[in-house]
This record gives structure tokens, C-alpha cells and sequence, in this order.
């Protein structure tokens, strides 16, 4: 952009920040990063010294968490984008949206509410930047073709270490290149403002997918300075503690600064409209981190749980709540926010009295636990292009995993050489697909791969892809990463029947497929017609309050 532009851009936001009238129902700014997991500096103060959140500095995330609200046990309903944002969307568990939790092929049932969709019918100027899924949408629809997409700047936010990189290599300065993507982020928001009418509330959802695969190599310390070097004794005993690893976190970590840096503007800009104490401002991502064990694609914490951020619109700050939150409970939070009734079928449950209490842990005492589950991500990932079907319960002790077919590889079919062979080298570069292909490609990946024969590091490649066990759990009181499987441990079995039958009953209550003949709906692609025994999950879109 133009200094010309930069300076219309400029204008437009500062006419836009005195609206005629103060809109009578709060606003709604979501921001949602692609892959984002449980990362942030605000969890390190939580979480204490010694972990990987330590190298990271997020302060605008950590103002908003400091002026609002930060949920210390926040988890999506699937480690997967597609099925997650269904289950956000519609405020249900992913099962219960049929084709629109399909990564390859989604189809959106519009008889299934969208909180999006149900906020602009009561009267909400609604809008996107990035990366959604929007029901009503093709799924294959170019970008640009949803009426509610404001892009009209670009969408190179979205590479961003990359087309940093390449301004720099072209002579511009490293912050000037940075602030060419901030612009964008600022002309992007300023055009949805535009058509906005006066006094009228917002609903923006902010989607960059920066953080998803791939970023420049290299890119966390030469943009960010943060030294891999840092992370040495800090990993996690399911990571691998390498130079590789290392620095492909220390890459992941740079492109979550990214993501703080644009959530500073979006925190500033409300305040400059006035209109900071009365939008309801949200920050939280759709899994864990992408081409790592036990992250995107898993039911771990590393997989399931993310950062939840939430300040504005009544909430009482400066809290840290234990409430376990699963993120299908927001599209109920935000539509009552916005004075509609959430429907009957939404299996979540708002958050509006948790954000107004003035209690720090516990608030509701009814939230102690949480369900995710999984089906698939990449279709052709298994022969026959077989799911990988689990479930699990995360309370405050325990994490109880049921895996429905072990005898399946759950990131996908391994690589096909005999014990021994000399890898090709060419199926390992960072951006192949070719193998276990559940988890994205990265170097981490490729590093386990490639050392999956040496006897120091193969207990890491069988960890990370080697068939489970029917059932996992794990005591998170001595065992915080989830690597230690008591299941089968004696002294654990009452409380593995107990967790299994509370899990069950929960899917069985919200009638989940998976437990219909088999999980048949499941098992023969491709995934279409109606879910069995979800005629109940139909409903017609509600009126407003008045």
C-alpha cells in the first residue's frame, strides 16, 4: 500500500470511530488464528518456568488476558480445522453437523444454525477476514465469493514470515516489511467498518492462518529473535530435544508474535472508536500446533487445548478461571451476548455468566470436564479411506482416551520400507505428504521419520505414530504430556470404568454416529445423507429478542 493509501485507510477508520449512536448490543471482534494452540506468555506466568511458552512474547494477548478474562482449561471439540469450526459455528459437537466436519468435501447443512448467520438476521453487520468455513458458502468456492469477505487489501497476512522475508531480501527494512502485512490487517478492518451502518453493532471474525504450515525456516530468529537455543531442557518428553525441533518451534513461536502484533492494533483501534468496553473481544485458535507429536490431529492436550482469551462487553477482568471451556460453548456466549436465543440444539453452554462473575478458579461448578473427539482430517490418509475414530474425556485428573479401531494407524499409514532401508531421500523434504499423512509436514516430522531406526529416538517416531491401544489414560498429576498409559494398570480400573461410562453416556445423549451400527456413517465415504438419529438436530433459525 501507498503512503496515499495508507493515509485514505487512515481517514476512513477515524471518520468511522464516532459512530451517530452507541450501538444498543455489544460488539462481537473474534479472532481466531488457524493452528493456534496453548501458547502464549500470559500461560507461562501460569503455567511456571521450565516450559516452552517461556521463550514467547505475547503482550497484547497478555493485556487482553489481563484486562479480561484467561481460561486456564480451554479445548476444542476436534484437533482438526473443518469439524472444529463446525462444532464453533453451530455450538454443537462436531458429530452433529454432518458433511460440515468434513476437512476434503465439507457440506454445509443449512438447516443447521450458524451463529454468524443467526446475528445478522438480528439486525448484526457481520463480516470475515481470512479464514472462517462459511456455511452457505462452497466449499470450493474461490476466496472473495462470500459476500461477507472483506479482503479487498489482500490476504499476504496469511504468508507472513514469508513475504517478510522476501521484502527484506529486496531491500526494505524489517519493520517496514512487517508493517506492509500490519496495513493490510488495518485496510482489511476499515473496509467492513465502511459498510457498517450507524449505530449498528458488529460481528468480525479476524482469520489468519499464518500459524498453519509452512512458515520460512529460520524465520523465528531472523524476525523475531527468538534463539532456539532457548528451548534446550524446555521441550516436552514427547518432542525430541534437537537443534531441528528446536528451531521449528522457535519458527512457530515466531509466527504467534505475529499474530499478538495485529491483536495490539485490533485492542487499539477499538478504543480509539470509542467502543473498546462494548465489544466483546476474543482470542483463541482451532487446535494445537501443526507437523508436531501429539499436537493438530490428536486428543492430547497438545492437540485439543488452545489459548482463551476474553475481555469487554460486561466481563469482569483481571481473572484466571479454571472452568474447563469447550469451544462449541462460544456460539451460545456470543449470540446471547447479542440478545438472540441460542437454540435448543446447541449442546454448548453460554459462558455469559462466568465472564460477568467476579470469581478467579472454579466458577461454575458444573464445568469440570470436557469431550473431544475425532474422525477424519486428510481423506486419504488410511486405505480405503478409513477414519481414525476416538473420543475422550479431560477432567481436572485424568485424560481417558477411547480409540474405537486400533488396529489402524492413527496419523495415517506408515511409510512403506522394510526395518533397515535407507530412506529416499527426496519423500522426506519438509513439504511432502507421503506418509502419515494425518500430521502436516515439517521438519519435526521429517527429523522422526528419517531417525526412526536409531535406538535413541525411535521410542519418539513410535510414540508419535505407532498404533494405540483401545483405551489411554493418563494421571495428569504425575504425568502433565501425556506419555505414560496406565489403562491397563490395576490400580487404575475403577476410575477407567467410571471415565468410560461418563464419557459414553455423553455421546450417547448428544447422539453421536459413532456409536450406530458400528459407527457405519463414519466408516463408508463418502460421508453424505443425514446423520443417523439427528432428525432432532434440525432447527429453524430464532427471532431476536426484542
Amino acid at each position: 500500500m501507498n503512503l496515499r493509501g495508507l493515509a485514505l485507510t487512515v481517514l476512513l477508520v477515524s471518520n468511522l470511530s464516532m459512530p451517530a449512536s452507541t450501538p444498543a448490543r455489544p460488539n462481537l471482534l473474534f479472532i481466531f488464528a488457524d493452528d493456534w494452540g496453548r501458547h502464549a506468555s500470559a500461560y507461562a506466568k501460569l503455567d511456571g518456568p521450565g516450559t516452552i511458552n517461556d521463550v514467547l512474547q505475547t503482550p497484547h494477548i497478555d493485556r487482553v488476558a489481563r484486562e479480561g478474562v484467561l481460561f486456564r482449561h480451554a479445548h476444542v471439540t476436534a484437533p482438526s480445522c473443518t469439524p472444529c469450526r463446525s462444532s464453533l459455528l453451530s455450538g454443537q459437537y462436531f458429530w452433529r453437523t454432518g458433511r460440515g466436519a468434513i476437512l476434503q468435501g465439507a457440506v454445509w447443512d443449512a438447516t443447521i444454525p450458524s451463529f454468524p448467520l443467526l446475528l445478522h438476521a438480528a439486525g448484526y453487520h457481520i463480516g470475515k477476514t481470512y479464514k472462517v468455513w462459511s456455511p452457505g458458502t462452497p466449499a470450493n468456492a474461490p476466496y472473495g465469493t462470500n459476500q461477507f469477505a472483506y479482503e479487498s487489501a489482500g490476504r499476504r497476512f496469511n504468508r507472513f514470515s514469508q513475504n517478510v522475508t522476501q521484502r527484506v531480501r529486496e531491500g526494505k527494512s524489517l519493520e517496514a516489511a512487517k508493517q506492509e502485512l500490519y496495513d493490510e490487517v488495518r485496510a482489511n478492518f476499515a473496509a467492513f467498518l465502511a459498510d457498517r451502518k450507524p449505530g449498528q453493532p458488529f460481528c468480525y471474525w479476524f482469520g489468519p492462518t499464518h500459524t498453519h504450515r509452512q512458515w520460512e525456516r529460520g524465520s523465528g530468529k531472523a524476525l523475531w529473535g527468538i534463539d532456539p537455543a532457548q528451548l534446550r531442557g524446555k521441550l516436552p518428553p514427547f518432542l525430541p530435544d534437537v537443534p531441528e525441533v528446536r528451531e521449528d518451534l522457535a519458527d512457530y513461536f515466531g509466527e504467534v508474535q505475529a499474530l499478538d502484533a495485529v491483536v495490539g492494533f485490533f485492542r487499539d483501534q477499538l478504543e480509539a472508536m470509542g467502543e473498546l468496553e462494548q465489544t466483546l473481544l476474543v482470542l483463541s485458535g482451532d487446535h494445537g500446533a501443526p507437523g508436531f507429536p501429539q499436537g493438530k490431529c490428536n486428543l492430547y492436550d497438545f492437540g485439543t487445548g488452545v489459548a482463551l482469551a476474553v475481555r469487554g462487553a460486561g466481563t469482569h477482568g483481571g481473572r484466571v478461571v479454571d472452568d474447563f471451556v469447550n469451544l462449541m460453548d462460544l456460539a451460545p456466549t456470543f449470540l446471547e451476548i447479542g440478545g438472540v436465543t441460542p437454540p435448543e440444539v446447541m449442546t454448548g453452554r453460554s459462558l455469559v455468566k462466568v465472564l460477568r462473575s467476579t470469581k478467579s478458579g472454579l466458577v461454575d461448578g458444573q464445568r469440570t470436564w470436557v469431550v473431544t473427539g475425532r474422525e477424519r482430517h486428510v481423506a486419504a490418509a488410511r486405505d480405503g479411506f478409513l477414519p481414525y475414530p476416538q473420543r475422550a474425556l479431560r477432567t481436572k485428573d485424568y485424560l481417558y482416551i477411547l480409540n474405537f479401531a486400533p488396529d489402524r494407524w492413527p496419523l495415517g499409514n506408515p511409510f512403506n520400507l522394510a526395518p533397515g532401508t535407507s530412506p529416499d531421500t527426496a519423500t522426506l523434504r519438509e513439504d511432502t505428504m507421503i506418509t502419515f499423512m494425518d500430521m502436516d509436514a515439517s521438519p519435526t516430522k521429517a527429523w522422526l521419520v528419517t531417525h526412526r531406526e536409531d535406538p535413541q529416538w525411535r521410542r519418539y517416531y513410535e510414540r508419535a505414530f505407532g498404533q494405540r491401544p483401545r483405551e489411554e489414560l493418563y494421571v495428569l498429576a504425575r504425568d502433565p504430556h501425556q506419555v505414560n498409559n496406565v489403562a491397563a494398570d490395576p490400580e487404575y480400573a475403577s476410575v477407567r470404568a467410571a471415565l468410560e461410562k461418563q464419557l459414553l453416556a455423553e455421546l450417547k445423549r448428544t447422539g453421536d454416529p459413532r456409536l450406530v451400527d458400528g459407527g457405519r456413517y463414519y466408516e463408508t465415504p463418502p460421508l453424505a445423507g443425514p446423520v443417523p438419529g439427528q432428525e432432532k438436530a434440525r432447527s429453524a433459525r430464532p427471532k431476536a429478542k426484542p
